[in-house]
């Protein structure tokens, strides 16, 4: 990693880090990184948002009740839905995770978002929270519209999304919706999302500084994933080696210059669009693995979180669901380079 490309203030936090002496999570045991991982992202996600209406409940999963949390905005129904999945590598993360984002996201789109959690590794290993998280789809897409807590919710405009392992799980939930006939969302939204298992990248070779998400920190979170490696050959756990991804639903992709997983989202990208699907691609320069949650902390990560709510409101606008325009991005003044 070349010290001087980074972002100020990703220096400014590496200083930081350095300062307090922090570990990386992937020295740490299991429930000092669920814990610390949480902290940090509390740290610099900011104030949470106020939304109009904050509601837990519990969704039925596969294989027993999984957590889940509907953010309602200040708007009369019916409202397009954002199923909003956690980051942690499958192995850390609650719905309180994500809690900024989905409030965020909630107001700017003017969406009710539901954060569905889903069980994590080692403890319940791949395909477990593929599994849940299409539950989770499934569930809100037959709930929307009845009475409860989605009430004001339109099962006609559902849209997919989250960070690292959730881009992961929302690309494997779009898969599963295709193939399994179920619900069909408007729109994906991934943020640096894991899609390969075994990618040999650049990125992946070149991030190796400790002090943040590295090649370590990926290969610790697949090892904890997947119960053989073989696995990791799986489309719904690696989607870039799904033999097809045509009929998908249209796409933002957002990567980080500074990031282990970045070129495999940005081929990833680079395949929606070859098979058809829409893509809007947006590499963050000077950014690291994480900054999206970090809106309290780095601009850039508000300025992702305002592109994404950008991309959600057209996706949810249009009645033919094709709302991303096929370009790619690396800047963060938001200029397209092609």
């Amino acid at each position: 990693m070349a010290l001087d490309s980074l972002d100020p203030q990703v220096k400014a936090l590496r200083a930081q880090s350095a300062a307090h002496g922090a570990r990386p999570l992937y020295t740490m045991s299991l429930k000092e990184a669920r814990e610390a991982d949480l902290a940090s992202i509390r740290a610099g996600s900011g104030t949470p948002e106020p939304v109009h209406e904050v509601t837990d409940l519990v969704i039925p999963g596969p294989d027993g009740p999984l957590p889940g949390r509907v953010y309602r905005p200040a708007a009369d129904g019916p409202l397009p839905v954002l199923v909003y999945l956690f980051g942690g590598g499958w192995t850390l993360g609650t719905i309180d995770t994500c809690d900024a984002i989905c409030r965020t996201l909630t107001n700017a789109v003017g969406c009710v978002t539901v954060s569905v959690g889903y069980r994590l590794a080692p403890e319940h290993r791949f395909p477990a929270a593929v599994e849940d998280s299409y539950a989770g789809l499934t569930w809100v897409a037959a709930q929307s519209g009845r009475p409860g807590p989605l009430h004001a919710a339109d099962p006609g405009r559902i849209a997919v999304g989250g960070d690292s392992a959730g881009g992961n799980l929302s690309a494997a939930v779009t898969l599963l919706a295709r193939d399994r006939q179920g619900p069909r969302p408007v729109a994906q939204l991934l943020v640096y999302p894991n899609t390969d298992r075994d990618a040999d990248t650049p990125s992946r070779r070149e991030n190796t500084d400790p002090a943040f998400f590295n090649d370590k920190s990926v290969t610790w979170y697949w090892d904890h994933y997947l119960d053989r490696p073989e696995d990791g050959r799986h489309p719904l756990a690696s989607p870039l080696r799904a033999q097809d991804l045509s009929g998908l639903p249209p796409a933002l992709v957002i990567t980080a210059e500074h990031d282990p997983l970045r070129d495999e989202g940005e081929q990833y990208a680079a395949r929606l669009r070859d098979e058809g699907v829409p893509v809007t691609l947006t590499r963050y320069p000077g950014m690291i693995h994480g900054f999206f949650a970090m809106a309290g902390t780095l601009d850039a990560g508000r300025r992702a979180q305002e592109e994404a709510a950008a991309f959600l409101r057209s996706a949810f606008a249009t009645d033919d669901a094709d709302p991303a325009t096929d370009t790619d991005t690396d800047t963060d003044t938001k200029d397209e380079t092609s």
